[in-house]
Formats: C-alpha cells, sequence, structure tokens
C-alpha cells in the first residue's frame, strides 16, 4: 500500500479472495498440504476506482472483516460471494453487505457481483505466470502492489503515470537492503 494511499475506498466495494501459489516441483518429497503452499491474498475494488489487494495469513473471518475494517469507509456497499468469512460485516456498514451465490450459478444480480476484483485477480495471475513466473511468499507484496500501481492509474498516459510514480517516492532512495530489513 502507498503510504499516502490512506483514503477509505468508497461506494460499492468489492472483495474477494484469492489463493496465489503453484504445485511443488517435486511433490513426492513435500508432504505439505496444497493450502500451506499456497499464499492467501484479499482483494478491494471500488467500482470504478482504486483496488487495494493485501496478502494475508489466512482467509477467516475475522481476518476478512478486519481488512475491510482497516480500507472501506462506513457509508460504503459491500459485495463479495457467499463465503461464510464475510457473514455478519453488512451491520457495519451503511450500504450493507450483499452477497452472489456462485454455489448455484449466480454470478450477477442486477448490480451485485464480484466480476470486477475477479478480473483484476485474472491480471495478476496473467501477469504473474506470463512475466514473472515464480514469486516467493516473501516478495508478493512487492509485486501486488505494481498490479495496484496499474489498475489504479490506468487511465492516464504514459508521462503522466511515470510522473506519479515519480511522485510516490516521495523524494526518497530506498535500497533493496532497506526494503528487505523493514518489510520483516
Amino acid at each position: 500500500m502507498d503510504e499516502q494511499d490512506v483514503e477509505p475506498l468508497k461506494g460499492d466495494v468489492e472483495v474477494d479472495e484469492l489463493y496465489i501459489g503453484g504445485k511443488p516441483r517435486h511433490p513426492h518429497r513435500s508432504r505439505k498440504t496444497t493450502k500451506a503452499r499456497k499464499t492467501p491474498v484479499v482483494g478491494l475494488l471500488e467500482r470504478g476506482g482504486r483496488v487495494r489487494p493485501r496478502v494475508v495469513a489466512d482467509v477467516t473471518g475475522d481476518t476478512l472483516k478486519n481488512v475491510i475494517r482497516e480500507n472501506v469507509d462506513k457509508s460504503s456497499r459491500i459485495l463479495t460471494d457467499e463465503w461464510s468469512g464475510y457473514r455478519g460485516i453488512g451491520k457495519e456498514y451503511a450500504g450493507g453487505h450483499e452477497t452472489v451465490r456462485h454455489t448455484s450459478y449466480e454470478y450477477v444480480r442486477g448490480d451485485v457481483h464480484t466480476n470486477s476484483i475477479e478480473g483484476f485477480f485474472g491480471m495478476v495471475r496473467r501477469g504473474l505466470n506470463g512475466i514473472y513466473h515464480s514469486v516467493s511468499k516473501k516478495h508478493l507484496h512487492r509485486y501486488l502492489s505494481e498490479f495496484e500501481f496499474r489498475h489504479n492509474h490506468r487511465f492516464l498516459d504514459d508521462g503522466a503515470r511515470t510522473v506519479a510514480a515519480i511522485r510516490a517516492a516521495n523524494n526518497k532512495r530506498l535500497t533493496y537492503a532497506e526494503q528487505v530489513g523493514n518489510a520483516d
């Protein structure tokens, strides 16, 4: 997350979760479960606006609700799938909480859907598989920040996007060693 980007998301906010990671190269040597190899990510997308992907420890109700509380304005409407971890969050938001039932093959009901955040996650997956090929859990948040920047500045031309990137640096030189030291 950009330090300057602390303004909460507003309006209709789509929330979904994603697991990023692949199969082990030598599955017979590994006894870890699939979920242990994958890193959970929660994505929040303000319709027509910004996106915020976040690496999380798990996708339990407490974790999901805390991410939503930290990133979404209380006047918003929350839009999710039927995952049980989201239950009860609507009481905290003026717009309430609406869901679509993917298990019943319901993907859109009026203006209730999670297609926008799922589209963003599709771009992340294609980018990670097609460009970077292998991303460690340790550095995943950096790759997500790049995709977040691209999405949030998608309507700018190349020059304006470059200026936005330079301004986000805030006149600071940050070396890799400093990033690793502060990230852990």
